[in-house]
């Protein structure tokens, strides 16, 4: 599968008449292709990325074109569906970032305040838990469960973790919203799940490109202890960590199970 990861952004310095250009950058996700235009002002729009497409692609066609910024997101979708392409957004374009930062572009998005999440999802109880590294890959390998989310690039093996790492997550114990909830973080694309200390302290679900739920508050000190071991561990794990959802603490069926990772 071949794998674009695209950005059309102003670029921070004009040109040496002060016009303001507009660039757009694809490169694939090992940056073995690159490809860069600049545009005027009055030229940016989805015709002319479209264009830009056209030629990239003159070698191959991409299967899906990746993008992290909101504010590209609408035009490129316009650009790519008029030639037939897919696109995603994502904020795990690690390519596409890495060559940004080399440029010194800004690639930090302005992100809402965390809302709860609705009513209607919420679980019963939830709790933190550990996995082995070596057991993330094998764990439901013989249990049917209906939504399974574990990139490669976030598995144990190719994040170099030993086999005995404990890897943190949370268990959110649904009752009979269980399936609900995990359709509705399906769609929602969780990135990450982080403690974020206050008062009071709270879970923090990172999804999408930009959105922020709230998936837990709580002001129990050992709670709130737990929360920082979670956080500790994350560290030793590179950013690795889960969310299971799952109906009850019977260990018999599961809803949904995701491998996080700290944000790109």
């Amino acid at each position: 599968m071949l794998i674009w990861q695209a950005d059309f952004y102003r670029c921070p310095h004009p040109d040496a008449t002060g016009q303001v250009l507009w660039e757009l950058l694809i490169c694939n996700t090992t940056r073995s292709f690159k490809y860069e235009a600049t545009c005027s002002q009055r030229e940016a729009n989805s015709s002319w990325i479209a264009s830009q497409f056209e030629i990239a692609a003159r070698e191959q066609k991409p299967d899906i074109i990746q993008v992290f910024r909101p504010q590209s997101l609408s035009l490129i979708e316009q650009a790519a569906n008029s030639l037939g392409f897919s696109v995603e957004p994502t904020r795990r374009t690690l390519a596409l970032k890495r060559w940004l930062r080399e440029k010194n572009y800004p690639i930090s998005l302005e992100k809402p305040p965390p809302v709860p999440l609705p009513e209607n999802l919420w679980g019963e109880q939830w709790r933190f838990a550990t996995l082995k590294a070596g057991d993330v890959e094998d764990i439901f390998h013989d249990r049917p469960i209906p939504i399974l989310d574990t990139p490669d690039f976030l598995l144990p093996i190719n994040l170099g973790l030993a086999s005995t790492l404990p890897v943190p997550g949370i268990v959110i114990y649904g009752g009979r919203q269980s399936m609900r909830l995990a359709r509705w973080l399906q769609t929602s694309r969780p990135v990450a799940l982080n403690y974020v200390a206050g008062a009071p302290d709270g879970l923090i679900l990172e999804a999408g490109l930009v959105d922020r739920w709230i998936v837990a508050t709580f002001e129990d000190q050992e709670v709130a202890s737990a929360a920082q071991l979670y956080e500790q561990r994350k560290q030793q794990s590179h950013g690795l960590h889960f969310l299971l959802v799952q109906p009850d603490d019977s260990g018999m069926t599961y809803s949904g199970f995701w491998l996080l990772g700290k944000e790109d």
